[in-house]
């Protein structure tokens, strides 16, 4: 592991129903990177030490992926879930937009 990685903080929330897993570095404005089909946070290794600089960083695993929970049922994987997990995560994270 390198220095860079060892200053991740790996952490849970739940939003949605939903445990979902994220990586967090930095502090202030929040910046938060989702992942496309078929990665998952660590797509994002190479950019969170960059804007963590300057922004508190939140690499998210969608709810499916990786150490996220991953629901049975179909109808959990429309888009209307998928906001409602992001926003859940901003707000549980104390941020309000």
């Amino acid at each position: 592991m390198s220095l860079i990685e060892s200053s991740w903080k790996h952490e849970y929330t739940t939003a949605n129903r939903v445990k979902l897993h994220y990586v967090t570095q930095g502090e202030g404005p929040l910046m938060l990177m989702l992942h496309g089909f078929p990665e998952f946070w660590y797509s994002w290794r190479h950019q969170i030490p960059e804007f963590a600089q300057d922004f508190k960083v939140v690499a998210l695993d969608l709810r499916g992926y990786n150490d996220s929970d991953k629901p049975n049922e179909q109808s959990a994987y429309v888009m209307d879930e998928f906001i409602k997990d992001v926003e859940g995560v901003i707000k549980g994270l104390g941020y309000q937009k």
